[in-house]
C-alpha cells in the first residue's frame, strides 16, 4: 500500500496508539504520560502538515479498507476536511499543554488522557471520512470517547450530565444510522463528492429524500447544538475546562456542524438541496439557535454556562452560513468553523484559569480580576471582543462574509439576525470586560489556589490561551494572506459551487 494511502491512516492513528498505551500507565508515572501525550500531539500535527502541503500541490490521498461486503471504510483528504483536521490537530495539541497543567496531582489522569486522545481520535476520522458510512462509524466513536471526559470528575452533577449526554447523542445517533442505511438502499454507494451525487436520481424519489434529510438534520444538529436539541451542552459545563474547550472548540459542536457540511455540500449537493426547498427552514432553524442563544446566555452568571448558550448561538452561524446557499454565505459559514474555535477555546482556557486559579465560577465575582490576572483578561477580552465582531478580529470577518452573502442570495433578513445577535454578543460580553477591568476587586477571592499572589498561574494554564487569543487577532488582520483559513475556504467555496 503506497504512502499516499497509508497517511490518512496514520493521522488517525497518531492519536489513538498514544492513547491506548495512556490506559495502561500507573498514575504515577506522570512524565511517560506527558511525553505520549505531547509526542501524539505533535506527530498528528506534523502529518497534517505533510497532508495540507500535498493536497494543496494536488496529490491524491486514499485510504480504503474492506468492513463488510459492499461496504468500506474510506479516508479520503479534500479540500474540505483538511480545514477541519488542521484545525483539530493544532488545538489538539494546544489543549493538550494545557490539560498537562491542569490536571496535575488530580486522580484518574491516566483514564482521562485516554479517552482524551481516542476522542482526537475520533475527531480526526470523520474529518477525514470519505464517504457518510465512515463518518457514521467515527460520530459513534466520538460520542462513547467524550462521555468519560463529561463524567471525568464523578459528582452527582457530572453524572448527572453524562446521563443527558448520553441520551442525546445516542438518539441523534440511532437516526443517523437509520437515515445513512434508508440513503444508501436509495443510492447506493455514498462516497462525498463535491456538488452532491444525488441530483440524478429518480425524481419518484424526492419526497423520502426529504425525510432522509429531516433525519440527518436531526441526528446532526444534536451535536451541533441546534435549538430544541442542545440542551445537553450547557449541562456538560460541569466537566474540566479541557473537556469544554474539546467539546465547544474542537471535536463535539464541530462534528455536528461539520457533519451539515458534508450533508448540504457533498451529498445532497447545494443546489439540489435548495430545489428540494430544504434550505430555508435550515436556515431559519439557525436563525433562531443564534437569538436563543444569545438571549440565554444574557441570564447566566455561571461563566461557563454563559459561554455554553454563547456556542449553541455561534455554532449556528455555520449552520446559517450553509443554508443561505451562496458562495460569500458559504465562505462566512465555513470560516467561522476556524475562527469560532479560536475564539472559543480561548475563552474556556481562561475560563478554567480564573476557577483554578482564584475558584472563580460566576460572572458575579469577576470584579477587578483584571488586576489580579491581567495576562488571562487580555486573552479573555480578544476571545469575547471577537464575538462580538469588532474589526479587525476573526468574529468579523465571518460575520462580514455572512452579512454580504444574505445580500447576495437575496435574503436582507440574515443581516437583521447578525445585527440583532451582535448587540447580544456585547450585552453579556461587555459587562464582563467591564466589571474585570473597572470594578473594584474584592477583598479575598473565593479561592486562591496559587499562594504567591505575584504569581497569575503556571505557564501551562497561561501560554495556551495567550496563543490562541494571538491567532484571534492576526487570523484577522491577515485573512487575505495565502494560507489563511479564509483563502483556504474560498477555494472551497469555488469546488461547491462548481458545476
Amino acid at each position: 500500500m503506497s504512502w499516499s494511502a497509508l497517511l490518512p491512516l496514520a493521522i488517525v492513528l497518531s492519536s489513538m496508539l498514544p492513547g491506548l498505551v495512556i490506559f495502561a500507565l500507573p498514575e504515577e508515572r506522570h512524565r511517560l504520560r506527558t511525553l505520549l501525550n505531547l509526542a501524539g500531539a505533535l506527530l498528528k500535527l506534523s502529518l497534517v502538515g505533510v497532508l495540507f502541503l500535498g493536497v494543496y500541490a494536488g496529490q491524491d490521498y486514499l485510504f480504503r479498507m474492506p468492513l463488510l461486503p459492499g461496504m468500506d471504510l474510506v479516508l479520503h483528504a479534500d479540500a474540505l476536511s483538511l480545514l477541519f483536521i488542521v484545525l483539530s490537530a493544532f488545538l489538539w495539541f494546544v489543549t493538550t499543554v494545557y490539560a498537562v497543567g491542569y490536571l496535575e496531582g488530580s486522580p484518574h489522569r491516566s483514564r482521562f488522557f485516554g479517552f482524551f486522545s481516542l476522542c482526537v481520535s475520533a475527531t480526526t476520522g470523520l474529518a477525514l471520512a470519505g464517504d457518510l458510512i465512515s463518518f457514521v462509524i467515527f460520530y459513534e466513536m466520538l460520542t462513547i470517547s467524550t462521555y468519560p471526559l463529561v463524567v471525568h470528575r464523578g459528582t452527582p452533577e457530572a453524572l448527572r450530565a453524562g446521563r443527558i449526554y448520553l441520551t442525546y447523542t445516542l438518539a441523534g445517533g440511532a437516526l443517523f444510522v437509520v437515515a445513512t442505511a434508508w440513503l444508501r438502499a436509495l443510492a447506493g454507494p455514498l462516497d462525498f463528492v463535491a456538488t452532491g451525487i444525488l441530483s440524478g436520481l429518480d425524481p419518484a424519489l424526492e419526497p423520502n429524500l426529504k425525510i432522509i434529510f429531516v433525519l440527518l438534520i436531526l441526528a446532526l444538529g444534536v451535536k451541533a447544538a441546534l435549538v430544541p436539541l442542545h440542551a445537553w451542552l450547557p449541562n456538560a459545563m460541569v466537566a474540566p475546562a479541557p473537556v469544554s474547550a474539546l467539546l465547544h472548540a474542537v471535536a463535539v459542536v464541530k462534528a455536528g456542524a461539520f457533519g451539515i457540511m458534508r450533508v448540504v455540500y457533498d451529498v445532497y449537493g447545494i443546489e439540489f438541496a435548495a430545489a428540494l426547498g430544504l434550505l430555508k427552514p435550515l436556515a431559519v432553524v439557525a436563525a433562531f439557535t443564534i437569538l436563543y442563544g444569545s438571549v440565554r446566555a444574557l441570564f447566566q452568571d455561571d461563566l461557563k454556562r454563559r459561554l455554553a448558550f454563547s456556542t449553541v448561538s455561534q455554532v449556528s452561524y455555520i449552520t446559517l452560513g450553509i443554508a443561505v446557499a451562496g458562495p460569500l454565505a458559504t465562505i462566512g459559514g465555513l470560516v467561522h468553523l476556524v475562527h469560532q474555535g479560536m475564539m472559543k477555546i480561548t475563552l474556556f482556557f481562561c475560563a478554567g484559569n480564573l476557577a483554578e486559579t482564584l475558584g472563580i465560577h460566576k460572572v458575579s465575582e469577576m470584579s477587578g480580576v483584571g488586576r489580579r490576572m491581567p495576562w488571562t483578561l487580555a486573552a479573555f477580552t480578544l476571545g469575547a471582543l471577537g464575538m462580538i465582531g469588532v474589526p479587525p478580529l476573526v468574529g468579523f470577518i465571518s460575520k462580514w462574509y455572512l452579512a454580504l452573502g444574505g445580500l447576495e442570495a437575496h435574503q436582507p433578513w440574515v443581516l437583521v439576525v447578525l445585527v440583532a445577535s451582535t448587540l447580544l454578543n456585547a450585552a453579556y460580553f461587555l459587562p464582563i470586560l467591564y466589571a474585570a477591568w473597572f470594578g473594584a476587586p474584592p477583598p479575598a477571592w473565593p479561592h486562591e489556589h496559587l499562594g504567591d499572589a505575584r504569581r497569575e498561574t503556571t505557564w501551562a494554564l497561561l501560554l495556551p490561551p495567550l496563543v490562541t487569543a494571538a491567532l484571534v487577532v492576526l487570523l484577522g488582520l491577515f485573512a487575505g494572506a495565502p494560507f489563511s483559513p479564509l483563502q483556504w475556504v474560498k477555494l472551497i467555496a469555488d469546488l461547491e459551487y462548481s458545476s
